[in-house]
This record gives structure tokens, sequence and C-alpha cells, in this order.
């Protein structure tokens, strides 16, 4: 074994030996040299790179860096001082949680690709919308959003609507579940369906006719309590009991043409479509899925074509 002594107290270490004592190749040690991470301390007589406790120290500082996955260069900025591992670190670790976030969103949809066991265009469509950033997310339903409301006087109540209709969660969870994932690819889709589209702008534009937003959550209420029970005891909507229920429902007093006018807006309100863009929008906000008030209004429209 090779050992050279520039003094007494101050040992010099060959490449060989060097390898030997950190665990490093030594075609690692040669090209972080020449690189000029850690420079050899000296040379000997015969040109040979000799290296000192500090460079031994160096080497095992820059290995763990680059364990950490941090490049040369800025290990570099590191050593002259330029940088403190503090700040390398912070950086470093806000990349990797982004990665992890893309490495833990890719997971997501692969499981969801397997489970669906989707066609190579659903997966393509899916790992797309999947990689899109907060921002192009969200651009996406405000563009849809701006478009069904163009040229439309908004009132506070319509306002209200278009927020809720924009709200969007900033992120995916960390580890978002399959639910979420299929709902973000889902909802792409959806305000991406023109007839959608045309069939949510119609509702839109009868918002004149259409009750107050408390109001209309009195009906929705009132709606779901009455005739969803009557669903619930199998009543049918033409029968004398069912026209008693109506009458719980809506103003009895409403002549035969209000009547037709209603059923006719209920009519409209009652789309799966839409009601699956309001459940997309929970799912994704992590809030409770609501029940469907499809099969409630339904039993309200029979109702009053057939007590009208």
């Amino acid at each position: 074994m090779q050992i050279l002594l520039v003094s007494d107290s101050t040992e010099l270490y060959t490449i060989g030996r060097l390898a030997r004592r950190t665990g490093l190749s030594v075609h690692t040690i040669r090209f972080w040299s020449d690189s000029g991470v850690v420079p050899p301390t000296v040379r000997s007589t015969g040109g040979y790179r000799l290296y000192d406790a500090t460079a031994v120290a160096r080497f095992d500082l820059v290995r763990t860096l680059r364990e950490l996955g941090i490049g040369l260069e800025t290990i570099q900025e590191i050593l002259a001082r330029q940088i403190t591992v503090a700040e390398v670190a912070e950086t470093h670790a806000r990349a990797l949680d982004a990665e992890i976030r893309t490495l833990k969103l890719r997971r997501a949809v692969l499981r969801t690709v397997a489970r669906h066991r989707s066609t190579t265009e659903e997966t393509l469509i899916m790992h797309k919308f999947a990689q899109l950033s907060a921002q192009e997310r969200q651009q996406v339903i405000d563009d849809f959003v701006e478009g069904l409301f163009a040229g439309i006087d908004l009132d506070d109540d319509a306002m209200i609507v278009a927020g809720w209709m924009r709200e969007l969660p900033g992120e995916l969870p960390d580890d978002p579940t399959p639910d979420q994932v299929d709902a973000w690819v889902e909802l792409a889709e959806l305000v991406a369906d023109e007839d959608f589209r045309l069939r949510l702008r119609k509702i839109v534009l009868s918002g004149s006719s259409e009750p107050q937003v408390e109001a209309g959550f009195d009906l929705r209420r009132l709606v779901l309590e009455k005739a969803g029970r009557a669903l619930a005891d199998k009543i049918a909507p033409e029968s004398a009991e069912g026209g008693l229920i109506l009458g719980r429902i809506i103003e009895p007093r409403l002549s035969a043409g209000e009547r037709a006018e209603l059923r006719e807006r209920l009519r409209i309100l009652a789309d799966a479509q839409v009601e699956r863009y309001w459940l997309l929008l929970s799912v994704l906000n992590d809030r409770e899925p609501f029940p469907s008030v499809i099969p409630a209004f339904n039993w309200v429209i029979a109702a009053l074509r057939a007590h009208g």
C-alpha cells in the first residue's frame, strides 16, 4: 500500500487507496477531479494525483450530494461557498415533491387504465389531461363557463352559479384516488362536448324565468323530500295521491299555462349530464356526493303532465 507524506502530519492518498477508502470507483474519482469538483491536493514527482484528508471529506460530501440528486455544477457552487447546502436542499426538496406528485398521478392514471381496460385513445386522453398544470386545467373550465355566459348580463345569482361552475381544486391530491382521476378526465371530455355545451347554454339563457338561487334550492329540497318519498313508496305521479303530493311541492293555484311552463323548465333542468357536471366537481373538491335529483324531477314532471 502506497502512502505518501507531505509532512509528518499530512497523509496523502493515491487514487487507488482513495477508491478503497471512499467506496468510489477510480473512474468516478478521476472524473470529479477532471471536472474540478475535487482537484488533487498535490501531484507526485511522477505526476500522480494525491489527495489529503480534506479532499477525502470533500469526496464523501460530493457522493452524498450526488446520491441526493444534486448536479456537479451545483455541488461546485456549494463547495465554493456561493450557495449553502440548506438552500440547495430546499430547492431539491421542492423539485422532488413535484416529481413525486407526478409519479403518483401517473400511477393513478395507470391504475384507472387497468381497472377500466381503457382503449389506446382513452389512455392518451387520460394521460394528456392528467399532465395539465393546475392553471391549464382551470383555464379549460374558465373558457367553458365564459362561453356559456357570453353575451348575458349576469345578475348576482347568475354570478354565484358561474363561480360555482368554475370551482376546481388547485391541485389533485398528492395521492389521487382512481375516482378523482376518472373525474378529471370525464370533466374534460364533458366540457368539450358541443351538444352538452348547447344544452347547458339553453339552461343559462332560460335563467330569466328560473327561480332565483334561494328559491331554486327550496324547490330542489321539496322535490327531493316529497317526490323522493313518493318514489320510495311507489306512488304513481298520475294517481290521486300523486296529485296531492304535487300540491305540496308547487303552488296549487298555478294556472294550466303556468304549470305547463314549469313542466318545460323542469324538463330542461332535469339533464343527467348537467347533474353529472356538478357531481364531478364534488368528487374533485373531495366533497360528499349528493343524491341525484333526476328521478324525483321526472316524477314531478310526470305529475304536472297528469294533473295539468
